[in-house]
């Protein structure tokens, strides 16, 4: 059994993403995860990782750091101590994976593989043509060119260990509405408008976000729901949805950690990214928003549509109807 270093630079949700090519990595290797600090919180919640580095990426985020030759050489320097056998980067279909590949080359790392449209010259040992499809399954096929596979019985779910805190507050729903760019979650005000809807339906609302997001969800939840925003850190985040009946949800991390723990989502989805590489994997869910909207394929951070459209004309009734429909698929 070899050190394996698996690489996965971005947001919380996106290293959720690559957590069952991680696992079956895992079930032949030890593996060492690198993400950007962005994405640390889920990084330890993965089985098969055994440690965890996180180093500030200059070239992914919404708010990359600029570039530091003192923090490069270190992260350089770091690798190399640990004498990887191989490294495996796992990118976003959109991104390069030969910046990364770079600085593990200078690391000494011999065996490099990432998938790569672009000519990588001496930086790669296996250069993988990506597959079409959910990020889930690209991140798979690529292991599987390394020679990795899922074990017997793993069904290549979103999974975190067990290690979560008890919620005793049921029954109750999520509603999560923020997101990392504004363009990929509704208005506040259809937000407070599908929370209405809901508890008018019969159902106690509990609405999330981080800190920085306080006076959103004190807004979306007024006197109607209960406010947790900024109440949560990510494990206890992680334990309330997998307590809660839905989670209602934009495309952002939260999504993806619903489906990690196995609760139903419904997924206000804008069209900015594909819904087929994005969307909740699978966990039920019902994807909501007009998916043909001028918006789409546009990676737009703000929505580019006066009113955006594609997400604040679906009916706060859509919803309620969306969530009943799940409550009852999980009850057969």
């Amino acid at each position: 059994m070899r050190n394996v270093l698996i690489t996965r630079m971005d947001n919380d949700g996106d290293v959720l993403l690559a957590g069952p090519a991680i696992r079956a990595v895992a079930a032949t290797d030890r593996v060492v995860l690198l993400v950007a600090p962005s994405g640390e919180q889920a990084a330890w919640l993965l089985p098969g990782v055994r440690d965890v580095l996180a180093w500030p990426c200059p070239w992914t985020g919404f708010d990359p750091p600029p570039v530091d030759r003192r923090s490069v050489n270190t992260l350089i320097d770091t690798l190399a101590l640990e004498h990887f056998g191989a490294a495996i980067v796992l990118t976003s279909y959109h991104q390069s994976a030969l910046p990364m590949a770079l600085l593990l080359r200078m690391a000494g790392i011999k065996h490099v593989a990432a998938a790569s449209e672009d000519y990588p010259g001496s930086l790669l040992d296996l250069r993988h043509r990506s597959m079409s499809g959910h990020e889930v399954e690209r991140a798979l096929d690529l292991v599987a060119a390394a020679g990795y596979h899922l074990p017997d019985g793993d069904d290549g779910r979103l999974r975190i260990k067990e290690i979560l805190p008890a919620v005793d507050v049921q029954p109750f729903v999520v509603a999560h509405p923020g997101a990392s760019v504004p363009a990929r979650t509704a208005s506040a005000d259809h937000w407070t408008a599908t929370v209405k809807a809901l508890v008018a339906d019969g159902h106690q609302v509990l609405v999330t976000g981080s800190p920085s997001e306080r006076a959103l969800t004190a807004e979306v939840a007024g006197s109607n729901a209960t406010d947790l925003g900024g109440r949560t850190n990510y494990r206890q985040l992680a334990a309330l949805l997998r307590a809660a009946q839905v989670v209602i949800v934009g495309n952002t991390g939260p999504a993806h950690l619903a489906a990690a723990v196995g609760t139903p989502v419904v997924s206000l989805f804008s069209p900015v990214v594909p819904a087929a590489q994005w969307a909740p994997w699978r966990v039920p869910s019902v994807v909501l928003g007009d998916q043909q909207a001028p918006c789409r394929a546009t990676r737009a951070r703000v929505c580019p549509v006066p009113g955006h459209p594609c997400l604040d004309q679906v009916s706060p009734d859509d919803v309620v109807a969306a969530v009943r429909t799940l409550i009852k698929e999980v009850a057969r």
